[in-house]
């Protein structure tokens, strides 16, 4: 075959960092049939949909079945019940939103790929380590990037000190993934005043801003000029455990111009031409968990990731283990002890404790010597784990 391919997903990794996990996870298993291994890697949730959201979810269903009901195709950018239940979400943390600024889709992880449709041959600045997605998406587009040293002494957060002043397109994500890390309320506004000053992009994922406790910002419009300067997106998927039903948002201010056009403009037209909506049924559901009540009851879950990072973080305060994370994140990010390296680290404890985590290096090579642990096993496993891994550490 004569056909050109884009050569640049030769520039990505041939394959997905929690494929190759499983693969090797899949052969011990082969080799210990026997071994009863807890998960505390991959940041999938473990807990059922709250009631409230799974009977909105089955009525709108069975509207489809119903004539007068019926639906057929999905508004590109969503119905408007469902981006109204976000600008009230927003409202209640203080964060005011124009409805046409919304934008419903299938989750973070596809908007966060698509984003880069809309943009040109900017330099991308991006954190490092760092969730794959911002990377890779960037690399099949041929942009170039520049990384951004995340550390301990930074408390893996970087920030704009040094930076030159030329535009650039900046990717955060607060809570972090995979450091847990957050950032509060002046780090997070030296990013809006760079990037207002320097005529800057910043691309916010905040898909776990429904496990921050403290004050630290959980939308970055919090800050000043945010919206002449950020698109921020969004996710149920940890929020309300929407892992499997998949329904995230992202919010493309009015107020964003790049060149005399309008980012929100762009957004609408991509979204037009390639995308055809979330299903009637999953937007019902979505918005049972955006209310008020739907908000309470999925908290009632994340009380529970939440105290499996609790018993996490305290074993490794009683180890003299320094970590990241665990306050505001379902993620506690390590510092592999002994040295180990990061997937040194895994075959340890998948082989001495069987339980398997993510090594840190998959996250780009900042994170070599670190390992990423999550609170999403259920109560009762995290319990066994963290006993195993008290014997062992």
């Amino acid at each position: 075959m004569n056909i050109k391919i884009n050569d640049n997903f030769n520039n990505i990794s041939e394959s997905y960092l929690f494929s190759d996990i499983n693969k090797r996870v899949n052969e011990y298993k082969k080799n210990h049939p026997n071994a009863k291994i807890i998960r505390l890697g991959i940041g999938d949730v473990t807990l059922p949909l709250p009631k409230l959201i799974v009977d909105a979810l089955v009525k709108a269903s069975n509207e489809m079945g119903v004539k007068d009901t019926f639906r057929g195709y999905p508004p590109e950018y969503g119905y408007d019940f469902i981006k109204e239940a976000v600008v009230k979400y927003y409202k209640n943390i203080n964060v005011s939103l124009d409805l046409d600024s919304v934008f419903i889709s299938d989750g973070a992880k596809s908007d966060l790929g698509n984003i880069v449709d809309i943009l040109g041959d900017n330099d991308i600045y991006i954190p490092n380590p760092v969730y794959p997605v911002y990377v890779d998406s960037n690399l099949m587009s041929g942009r170039k990037i520049h990384y951004l040293n995340g550390n301990e002494a930074n408390n893996f957060l970087p920030l704009p000190s040094g930076l030159d002043n030329n535009s650039k397109v900046i990717y955060l994500c607060s809570p972090n993934n995979p450091t847990g890390a957050t950032y509060n309320y002046d780090e997070l506004k030296s990013w809006v005043d760079y990037a207002y000053k320097t005529g800057s992009l910043i691309i916010f994922d905040s898909a776990y801003e429904a496990f921050i406790t403290d004050d630290s910002p959980r939308s970055i419009y919090k800050i000043e000029h945010a919206k002449e300067v950020a698109i921020e997106v969004s996710s149920l998927s940890k929020m309300a455990g929407f892992t499997g039903v998949r329904c995230g948002f992202t919010i493309v201010p009015l107020e964003l111009l790049a060149g005399g056009s309008s980012l929100n403009k762009l957004w609408k037209r991509r979204q037009a031409t390639k995308f055809n909506g979330v299903s009637y049924p999953v937007q019902r559901a979505a918005e049972a968990a955006l209310s008020e009540e739907g908000v309470k009851e999925s908290q009632k879950n994340l009380a529970i990731y939440k105290k499996n990072t609790k018993m996490l973080c305290e074993l490794f305060d009683e180890k003299g283990i320094w970590y990241s994370g665990g306050v505001n994140s379902p993620y506690v990010w390590i510092k592999c002890p002994n040295g180990m390296k990061s997937f040194e680290f895994f075959d340890y404890l998948l082989d001495k404790a069987n339980i398997v985590g993510t090594p840190g290096v998959g996250f780009g090579e900042n994170g070599e010597g670190y390992f990423r642990l999550t609170s999403f096993a259920s109560n009762e496993d995290t319990k066994e784990a963290v006993e195993r891994l008290r014997k062992i550490l």
